[in-house]
């Protein structure tokens, strides 16, 4: 069995795996109970994005596809967080006794001390 055989015979398994992940993925965004269940099936199927993209440039031998795959991650990574913080601030009620400075006030001089 020669390397090129092996390589494709690897990467059209690895494929089929990751076909299978998105679907189980999908099925798990869909039918998630929950919104933190959503949110964990986005993180995965930006990972499996990512095994997909890794899997194409090793397949065709362009590795400027690796590129994209890291931007990928970067931007899913603080697309997880955003979800996070949003999910933090939903669940924790405001607290009447809470003072909240507005948005766009003017900062006084004694808030600089």
């Amino acid at each position: 069995m020669s390397t090129e055989a092996f390589l494709q015979g690897a990467s059209i398994i690895a494929m089929a795996i990751i076909l299978l992940a998105f679907l189980i993925i999908s099925a798990r965004i869909i039918m998630g109970p929950t919104l933190p269940d959503r949110v964990l099936g986005l993180d995965m199927l930006v990972a499996a994005g990512i095994g997909f993209i890794a899997v194409v440039a090793i397949k065709t031998g362009f590795f400027l596809y690796l590129d994209i795959a890291i931007a990928l991650g970067l931007v899913g990574f603080l697309a997880t967080v955003a979800f996070a913080r949003f999910i933090l601030r939903r669940d924790r009620p405001l607290q009447e006794d809470e003072d909240l400075p507005p948005v766009h006030a003017p900062r006084s001089p004694e808030d600089s001390r």
